[in-house]
C-alpha cells in the first residue's frame, strides 16, 4: 500500500510523537571560486549542509552524517518505504545532526562546466543486484541469499525500489577530486560547527577518512557503515593510498608521487575474500589513530565479505578501530543500504549504543 503524503494524514500519523526542533536550516561548505570562461566567476566544490538541532539536546558531540556513492543526504532522512530515517532517530534521542551532500551530489550544484566530467551511469540491474533483491541472483557474492531487510520485492514494480532510484545520481568521473573537494568541504563544516562525530556510508567513507585526517582534533569518532574497500581494491577501482584515492597523512611520510606498497592476505574464512593491507614495515596513519573507529558490517550485504580487510589495514595503521558486524548482535537480514530498510531504527540504536561506549572528551 503507498503512503499518503497528505498534510491531514501525515499529521494524524505524527501528531502523537511530534519531531520537536530548536532550530533546522542549511548553510554551505567548501566552496571555491574559479575563472569560467562564459561565467567570469563560478563556483565549484560546495557543500550543502542541513542542520536538526533537536529542542531536549542531550549529547555534547553533533553527528555529521555522510552518504555514499551516487546517493544523497536524503539516504539518511528516510527509508525506502517512507519512514523516518536515522537523522530523525538521533535527533529523537537528543543528538543534534549535520547532515550532508557531498559536493557534486544531491542538493550540491553539479554543472559539469564547473564541477568537472562527471562519470559514466551504471546499469539499473546493478542496484538489484546489489541492494534491493541480491538473493533472487543465483550467481550473486555468498551472503546475498540471507537478504531479508528490503521493505519490497526490490524489483522495478516496488515502490521502494523506485524511491530509492529517484534519489541516484552522478558522480565526478576523477574520483581523487571528488573526494578533496568533500574534505575541503568536510574541513571547513567541522572549522563551523567544532568537535563531532562522523557517521559514513559506503562511498563516504574516503572523505571521512580524509576529513578526520585534516582535522583530528575536532573528530572525536568514526562510524564507517560498510566503507568502500576493500583495501587498494574496491568495486569502484584501484584506492592507491588504500583506503583513498587522494593522499592521505602516512608516517613514515610518503614521498612526492609515492604510494604505500601492499602485500597479499588470504581469506580467512568460508565465505571472505583475499584481500591486501599495507606491506611491511607499514606506515601509521597519525592523525586516524587519535580517534575511536567503528566499521559496521550487515550480515547480506556484499561487503560482509571484505569488510575483515578494511579493519585490519587500519589496526595495522595504529588505528583504534573494531569490527560490529550486525548478526554478532542479534541483527539479521540486512544489505549494503541498511538504513533504508525495515529494521533501520534498530541499527541505530546499536550505532548510538556503540557511542555510549567511547570516551569522546578531548585526546
Amino acid at each position: 500500500m503507498t503512503r499518503s503524503y497528505r498534510p491531514a494524514d501525515l499529521h494524524a500519523a505524527g501528531a502523537d510523537t511530534p519531531l520537536e526542533l530548536a532550530a533546522h536550516g542549511f548553510f554551505w561548505t567548501g566552496g571555491e571560486l574559479i575563472d569560467h570562461p562564459a561565467a567570469g566567476k563560478a563556483m565549484r566544490g560546495q557543500q550543502y549542509v542541513e542542520y536538526w538541532i533537536p529542542r531536549e539536546l542531550t549529547h555534547d558531540l553533533p553527528i555529521v552524517m555522510i552518504h555514499g556513492g551516487g546517493g544523497q543526504g536524503t539516504d539518511f532522512l528516510g527509508t525506502a518505504d517512507g519512514r523516518e530515517g536515522w537523522v530523525h532517530w538521533f535527533v529523537r534521542n537528543g543528538w543534534a545532526v549535520y547532515l550532508v551532500d557531498r559536493p557534486q551530489h544531491g542538493r550540491s550544484p553539479f554543472n559539469p562546466e564547473f564541477q568537472g566530467e562527471m562519470g559514466k551511469p551504471g546499469p539499473t540491474v546493478f542496484l538489484e543486484r546489489l541492494f534491493t533483491r541480491p538473493g533472487t541472483f543465483d550467481d550473486n557474492y555468498p551472503q546475498a541469499k540471507l537478504h531479508s531487510q528490503w521493505p519490497g520485492d526490490g524489483t522495478l514494480d516496488d515502490p521502494a525500489f523506485l524511491s530509492f532510484l529517484a534519489g541516484t545520481g552522478p558522480t565526478l568521473a576523477d574520483q581523487a577530486q571528488s573526494q578533496i573537494d568533500a574534505q575541503r568541504a568536510g574541513a571547513e563544516l567541522l572549522d563551523l560547527i567544532g568537535p563531532a562525530v562522523l557517521l559514513t556510508h559506503s562511498a563516504g567513507g574516503p572523505p571521512g577518512w580524509l576529513i578526520a585526517d585534516a582535522r583530528p582534533e575536532l573528530v572525536r569518532a568514526v562510524i564507517a557503515v560498510e566503507p568502500l574497500g576493500p583495501p587498494f581494491a574496491a568495486i569502484s577501482g584501484a584506492l592507491p593510498y588504500g583506503i583513498t584515492h587522494a593522499p592521505l597523512t602516512f608516517d613514515p611520510p610518503l614521498a612526492e608521487g609515492e604510494f604505500p606498497g601492499s602485500a597479499n592476505q588470504p581469506s580467512p574464512g568460508e565465505g571472505l575474500v583475499a584481500y591486501k593491507v599495507q606491506a611491511e614495515p607499514a606506515r601509521r596513519l597519525p592523525n586516524l589513530a587519535r580517534m575511536p573507529i567503528v566499521v559496521v558490517t550487515a550480515e547480506a550485504s556484499w561487503m560482509a565479505g571484505d569488510n575483515h580487510a578494511m579493519v585490519h589495514f587500519l589496526a595495522q595503521a595504529g588505528c583504534r578501530v573494531e569490527h560490529l558486524r550486525l548478526e554478532e548482535h542479534g541483527i539479521h537480514g540486512n544489505g549494503h543500504a541498511m538504513q533504508l530498510e525495515r529494521n533501520s531504527d534498530e541499527i541505530a540504536a546499536l550505532l548510538s549504543h556503540w557511542l555510549g561506549d567511547q570516551d569522546l572528551t578531548d585526546h
